[in-house]
């Protein structure tokens, strides 16, 4: 018998099995021959609800150690990216396997600049929104209606359409999110500036007045580039299992960003940094924040922004976004907040009740501050998330397509029902 495998003992029959073992996981569908009789057709199956233990895919974009804190893409650790890169850069990266070369990066710069301008008929689209409509909720919508306007884009298996969504995607997100932006706060749109950095130009779409050319402050511009780079991708998370799942069915790659967008909209996901400083605001001051912890502890409220799913130790990427908002405090002023994250931060990690639950700070304790310093309201927060995460489900949804494995999406359940009934006229129901 080959050590690889798994020997198991099902004992309500007394029968041996052995499956296979491929790179640390066992293939569900091996289960099957695990059955009590004959007619047993389906055989035995695994109970996984929200995926904690369960493969979906193999993947050769994102690697992530939760208990080391370990974050990289493409084999990249993420402090080297957002120390010496930029999104686009990584973007790159992410999609095709390898940083550019010079001439691939002033190409591919070049495409994603030159794809940003919208059709007037989906400016018409988000102005038909309610002023006071949620940005991402216009933004989920209006890049489902992207679908209807390239119709090549159900050519999914000619990788030159594909290569036009993904400049097209990674190019319009921005200018959706400006647009959407401005629709909320009641001001004339601001077009694309194709003079400027991808971020750049993001900033000038959002914040232009009167002036003739918009000029980013080069601290801010650098510091959402960065935060970019450490949203690009993040594994297998709800977001991009959703990009994975209904891409599998073969749709156009709007219809499942929009999809993935929805599940970025989320509290539970794309939201989380919003209700960190909802969070901090409720508390008030740096005195009150004893106080609030004793209330934690006593199971009266949740300490938003600490512990993660997948990490077990300090998120890589709270570590950067802490070092960068010192410089964008120093251009916009100190965020009055800051005492507060920072006085919960250190009570957090001394404290024997967060240690060992191995609650650290996420990328969402400090990254709300920074936007919120910056001028990017609450409602935009999640916004911020889906621009840079596209090229991660843009990659991922391409990852998905090319590999023989993957099939339709189409989990099983366990049914816990009534059985077979028989219809029953209405006038004899009680």
């Amino acid at each position: 018998m080959a050590s690889d495998t798994l020997t198991v003992i099902d004992n309500r029959t007394g029968r041996k099995y052995d499956v296979v073992i491929h790179d640390g996981a066992i293939n569900a569908t091996d289960l099957r021959q695990i059955r009590v009789s004959e007619d047993d057709l389906l055989g035995l199956v695994s109970y996984d609800p929200g995926f904690m233990n369960t493969a979906s895919c193999q993947s050769k974009i994102t690697y992530v150690d939760g208990d080391r804190g370990i974050l990289r893409y493409r084999g990249y650790p993420i402090e080297q990216l957002a120390e010496k890169g930029t999104y686009l850069e990584t973007a790159y990266l992410i999609l095709y396997g390898e940083l550019p070369t010079k001439s691939q990066l002033g190409d591919w710069t070049y495409n994603i600049t030159h794809h940003s301008i919208l059709h007037e008929n989906i400016k018409k689209f988000i102005d038909g929104f309610h002023h006071d409509a949620h940005p991402m909720g216009m933004l989920v919508s209006a890049v489902a209606a992207l679908s209807t306007f390239y119709t090549d884009a159900k050519d999914i298996f000619n990788a030159e359409s594909r290569q036009r969504q993904i400049y097209r995607l990674i190019s319009k997100m921005p200018t959706l999110a400006g647009f959407a932006y401005r629709h909320s706060i009641g001001m004339p749109n601001a077009y694309p500036d194709n003079d400027l950095s991808y971020t750049g130009n993001f900033l000038n779409m959002l914040f232009k007045m009167t002036e003739l050319k918009y000029k980013p402050h080069p601290v801010l511009e650098k510091a959402l580039d960065i935060l970019f780079i450490l949203h690009a991708d993040h594994e297998q998370n709800c977001s991009t299992n959703a990009m994975r799942s209904v891409g599998s069915s073969h749709v156009d790659p709007y219809s499942a960003v929009a999809a993935a967008a929805a599940a970025l909209y989320g509290p539970l996901h794309g939201g989380a940094n919003e209700a960190v400083l909802k969070m901090l605001m409720e508390i008030g001051s740096k005195d009150k924040v004893p106080d609030f912890i004793k209330r934690v502890k006593s199971g009266q409220g949740r300490l938003m922004g600490f512990g993660h799913r997948v990490y077990k130790n300090y998120d890589p990427r709270a570590k950067i976004i802490k070092e960068i908002a010192d410089k964008v405090f120093e251009v916009k002023g100190r965020n009055s907040l800051l005492d507060i994250a920072l006085e919960l931060e250190r009570i957090a990690l001394e404290d024997d009740y967060f240690i060992k639950r191995k609650l650290y700070p996420n990328v969402d304790f400090y990254s709300g501050l920074i936007y919120q310093s910056i001028g990017f309201p609450l409602d935009m927060f999640p916004v911020l998330f889906a621009i840079p995460r596209t090229s991660g489900w843009v990659a991922q949804w391409e990852e998905m397509l090319l590999d023989p494995d993957q099939k339709l999406a189409r989990p099983r359940q366990i049914y816990k029902g009534a059985d077979t009934r028989d219809y029953v006229p209405v006038e004899k129901r009680r």
